[in-house]
């Protein structure tokens, strides 16, 4: 039998002492989690660390994860790739131990956690994946999606009102394999939580309708292991089980106490705590009873192993499907797709259509999400507005008694199906068409809660994750953008109404410093399309995105169709979209560039039609992306804004983000809105074809 203290020991002693050697760090949770994270990772969480991304894993995640020594301490004592040096180096420069887990780190890490109430969130992702490829690849005899997903949370998630976003959507879905632990001390950073944390845990989660388990002793590994192994029997619930631990624990002067909380224990307390704990071994060394006790190698091996061969069962009985779900877990597109793209782009280029872009997406995605099967979209609330919805995305559904996912077909066939194997409703072995379950998520008014639960579903794999939003709204999403951009995921962002051009709704809802905003997230693909065929362009190149977010801001009001002899440049971010002879001026040196995005493409067009009435020739690019554009070599950036010719740009937002192209002028607006019509508006904005014109004459006189 494990020694369970013994093992919840090591990863104190661990903790206490990399947080010291860094002289920075958070060693209270991670000494009042120790037995939690024996009970679990050491009966019940199905891993294997030789090879941390077998698929069928149980996955779990550190939502509190400034308790990142804990997470640390196990993964080195179960076997992963994690040697002692680096819990040694824990918090330096290019350490695996970084201050927060992060993943593609660190082995064993599933995601990126730190900002509060994101990795419950997430949690809630990875176990909507699970649920959502068991119910579209699973067959009789054949669960070859069957995992659990575990999370730890603390205080500081609870407080956070994403929590309740996700962990009411978690109930809603009956997410029966997500289990969360919550380390219930009563202590955050100020002190003793009582004064300003009031609520009855235990009735908010049964209100969202999640199984609730404890309080129970968090501190005790048996009275843990039996509420999980109890969880794990629930078969319509996410289950929540409340741990009371105490902070710090083992700590004879800082347990239960705010100093546990953000700071080292000090060298005295250490030797303290070595003492009442009966932990005679220096810093970092760990006996080798307990790393035999931790040491999970064989067992996680046998595990995949017995994994692997259910899997080759499978792919016997269902070749079609086994290839199909092996493709979707690479994160690869199917053979198809440049053909989908390149038809896509040409029909709408063909058809020329005066269109919302917002609507321009909606066409595009009719013909991506027929294609591509593992595209899960959604909306916060607003899916007649995003038109995030297609034909090929039914209403995502659980009947409300067990909890099933609610399988149908999608309105029509899916395209690009057709020579696959016509089911034979005679035959067991029959494989079904794509589109059985729904792929269209209602969220509800939660935009950040979709956020981080997109990213939640992007780090499981197996699906292409998009949801919609008004752009103004972005800032409630906004973290969880910035995670998915860290985090390296493909996670599409719909924003519409992305400007005074909504109308009526005013101020509070027009855009203004929201795309400059989102261009400055680091590794996010911001694009602004001015067409239908941008807009295609942009969703293509979102989805060819393996290790980038993507935010598509579209417009409510109608745009008319940019006639362009060339398509090929329109996915470099920007293109040389018309010349001046496109407007009769054949032999007439160039004089300007005008840039413009989105809607405002139409008003650099009709500006050069009123400039060259005065024999002034003028350059018009569209620059649907700044951020894809600005990754092109300087070849490319010359050959479109060449260096001598003064630019004038044009987008309805501020314009501090468009100096950097030494711009002579900007055409844009610093203040917030009005509330009125969009023609009211552009005109008292100076959004007109004169405006523009006149701003790039004055231009040209300076």
């Amino acid at each position: 039998m494990a020694n369970q203290a013994l093992m919840a020991n090591a990863i104190r002693a661990l903790a206490m002492d990399a947080v010291q050697q860094a002289n920075s760090g958070h060693p209270g949770a991670p000494m009042g989690m120790a037995d939690m994270a024996v009970a679990l990772w050491g009966e019940h969480l199905r891993y294997n660390p030789a090879n941390p991304h077998w698929f069928d894993r149980d996955r779990f995640v550190l939502s509190n994860g400034h308790a990142s020594m804990l997470l640390y301490a196990v993964l080195h004592l179960t076997g992963y790739d994690l040697p002692i040096g680096e819990l040694k180096n824990f918090r330096q420069l290019h350490s695996k131990t970084a201050g927060h887990p992060e993943v593609d780190v660190t082995p064993g890490v599933e995601t990126t956690t730190g900002p509060l109430g994101q990795g419950i969130t997430n949690a809630v992702g990875f176990a909507l994946a699970e649920k959502l490829l068991a119910a579209e690849f699973n067959r009789k005899n054949h669960d070859i999606v069957d995992h659990h997903t575990y999370a730890f949370l603390g205080d500081g998630c609870m407080m956070e009102g994403i929590s309740h976003e996700a962990c009411a959507l978690a109930g809603a879905w009956h997410l029966n394999k997500l289990i969360a632990l919550y380390d219930d001390n009563g202590i955050s950073i100020d002190g003793q939580v009582k004064p300003w944390f009031i609520d009855n845990t235990e009735e908010r989660f049964k209100a969202y309708g999640w199984n609730v388990i404890g309080p129970i002793d968090g501190n005790d590994a048996k009275d843990v292991s039996k509420a999980i192994a109890k969880a794990k029997k629930e078969d319509s619930k996410p289950t929540l089980i409340i741990c009371k631990t105490q902070i710090g624990k083992g700590s004879p002067n800082r347990a239960n106490t705010a100093k546990a909380h953000g700071e080292p224990l000090g060298a005295d307390e250490i030797t303290l705590t070595r003492a009442a704990l009966n932990w005679p071994y220096p810093a970092f060394e760990v006996p080798q009873e307990a790393y035999a006790d931790w040491d999970h190698k064989a067992e996680g091996a046998k595990a995949e192993a017995a994994w692997n061969d259910k899997f080759a069962a499978y792919t016997q009985a269902y070749p079609g499907l086994a290839a199909e779900f092996t493709r979707r877990m690479k994160g690869e597109l199917p053979k198809n797709f440049h053909q989908v793209a390149f038809d896509t782009v040409v029909a709408a280029h063909t058809k020329g259509e005066t269109v919302a872009s917002r609507k321009a997406s909606q066409l595009a995605l009719e013909a991506f999400t027929a294609a591509l099967p593992e595209m899960l979209g959604g909306s916060a609330d607003l899916t007649g507005s995003n038109l995030t919805n297609t034909k090929s995305t039914a209403a995502l559904r659980f009947d409300a008694k067990t909890g099933a996912v609610v399988m149908g077909q999608p309105q029509q066939p899916a395209q690009g199906a057709e020579d696959e194997p016509k089911p034979d409703s005679t035959a067991d072995k029959a494989e079904p068409p794509h589109g059985l379950i729904g792929r269209h998520i209602n969220y509800g008014v939660r935009e950040f809660g979709m956020a981080a639960i997109m990213n939640g579903v992007a780090l499981h794999g197996g699906f292409i994750p998009y949801g919609g939003t008004f752009l103004t709204f972005s800032d409630y999403s906004r973290n969880a953008i910035r995670m998915a951009a860290l985090m390296k995921r493909r996670v599409v962002h719909v924003f519409t109404h992305d400007s005074i051009g909504l109308g009526e709704d005013g101020p509070t809802h027009q855009s203004i410093e929201h795309a400059a905003s989102l261009r400055l997230i680091p590794n996010l693909d911001v694009w602004r399309p001015g067409d239908t065929a941008e807009t295609a362009v942009a969703w293509a190149v979102a989805l060819q995105n393996q290790s980038r977010p993507t935010a598509l801001l579209l417009s409510r009001q109608n745009i008319a169709y940019a006639p362009k002899g060339d398509l090929g440049d329109i996915s470099r971010g920007a293109y040389v979209l018309s010349e001046p002879e496109a407007v009769g001026l054949k032999s007439k040196k160039t004089a300007a560039v005008i840039i413009a995005t989105g809607s405002e493409v139409q008003l650099a067009l009709a500006a050069q039609k009123l400039l060259a009435e005065k024999k002034i020739a003028v350059r018009v690019v569209s620059m649907p992306s700044t951020t894809t554009f600005d990754r092109q070599d300087v070849a490319y950036k010359k050959s479109v804004l060449p260096k001598k010719l003064p630019r004038i740009a044009v987008e309805m937002g501020c314009t501090g983000g468009w100096w950097k192209y030494g711009c002579a002028a900007v055409v844009g607006i610093d203040s917030y809105g009005e509330s009125a019509p969009a023609p009211a508006l552009f005109k008292h904005f100076g959004f007109t074809a004169e405006n523009v014109a006149a701003t790039v004459e004055a231009a040209l006189r300076d």
